[in-house]
């Protein structure tokens, strides 16, 4: 059975003053460890923590979302880009 893949949210780290911030989306497994570099361009890269959902077990208690506090990540899908 083949590890389970997941898309991941990664950003470039400007290298320079003024220079963009660039948003794109890799598949891994949950294994792997993150990204340091662009796999194309070699440009450093981190990866970015967005909000998502989790698993529920039957019988269990739904968790309660924290409130944000201030500024959020974005992987471009709420316009804010």
């Amino acid at each position: 059975m083949l590890p389970p893949m997941t898309t991941y949210v990664y950003e470039t780290i400007p290298a320079k003053n003024g220079e963009s911030v660039r948003h794109f989306e890799i598949k891994q497994s949950m294994k792997d460890a993150a990204l340091t570099k662009h796999p194309e361009t070699g440009e450093a890269i981190r990866r970015v923590v967005v909000g998502g959902y989790g698993i529920l077990k039957s019988g269990e208690p739904a968790p309660r979302a924290a409130a944000p506090s201030g500024g959020h990540s974005c992987c471009g899908g709420c316009g804010c880009h």
